[in-house]
């Protein structure tokens, strides 16, 4: 071949990566004994700087060699601090765990970012997209490999489950005054479909919830500014994980 054939050649493979199952979140979160999904996330705008020096090339592995069943990484700047340069990072540090690309999705050039950057799931919020509109983005993520966490919030936000997403998010925090309540999980989760897999999101602070929410059907916990706010995440999550 000549070298535009190579790189064409090249450039099929790198499509067809693209396009290809990525590690599964769904699965790693059933296969697990605790279900923490270690989130790398250095702002909040109710909080302002949890950790502004994170380093997502470090931070993430440490995740990982400490426990974590998956990752989430936040990659909204504006508001959180984050970057979608950041999953790659962790890619590049050595982290094969399942990633959650967490921003607040609304358009489908969203979804290639995730899957160029080495997401294995993104978020879908309800409270941001209409039911049509997360189907449509839905499909889409599954044809880009990654799986979904539908993430709802209130009652009324329960009937996305009948989309079908491949995990089922119950944010604790409310959006719209960022107050937290882990009580939320337990007052929806019987709501949602029993063959669901139930992530437990914001709010969780102690090994006590967690077993809780587990005996309350969750298999997932995504836990974030606990780790985040010490000085050394790897070791909160490891002893949060000795608890369990």
């Amino acid at each position: 071949m000549d070298i535009l054939e190579q790189i064409i050649a090249h450039k099929h493979e790198e499509v067809a990566a693209l396009y290809a199952k990525k590690p599964s979140l769904r699965e790693a979160l059933l296969a697990s004994d605790t279900g923490i999904i270690a989130e790398f996330k250095r702002r909040s705008p109710s909080k302002g700087w949890i950790k502004e020096d994170g380093r997502a090339d470090i931070i993430p592995l440490s995740y990982q060699l400490n426990g974590a069943a998956a990752l989430s990484i936040l990659t909204d700047e504006h508001f959180f601090g984050g970057n979608d340069v950041f999953i790659h990072q962790a890619r590049q540090s050595g982290v094969t765990l399942p990633i959650l690309y967490k921003n607040f999705v609304i358009d489908e050039a969203q979804l290639y970012a995730a899957a160029l950057c080495g997401a294995s799931a993104v978020l879908l919020i309800a409270a941001c997209l209409s039911k049509q509109d997360c189907k449509r983005l839905m499909d889409k993520a599954h044809q880009l490999g990654m799986e979904v966490l539908l993430e709802m919030h209130s009652e009324q936000e329960l009937e996305y489950a009948e989309l079908c997403p491949d995990l089922c998010g119950i944010n604790n925090r409310n959006l719209g005054s960022f107050v937290t309540d882990v009580d939320n999980s337990f007052r929806l989760a019987e709501l949602l479909p029993k063959d669901t897999v139930k992530v437990s999101e914001s709010g969780i602070s102690n090994p006590e919830t967690v077993r809780a929410l587990r005996q309350a059907g969750f298999r997932g916990f995504l836990i974030g500014e606990t780790f985040m706010k010490t000085s050394n995440p790897d070791d909160a999550l490891a002893d949060f994980i000795s608890k369990l």
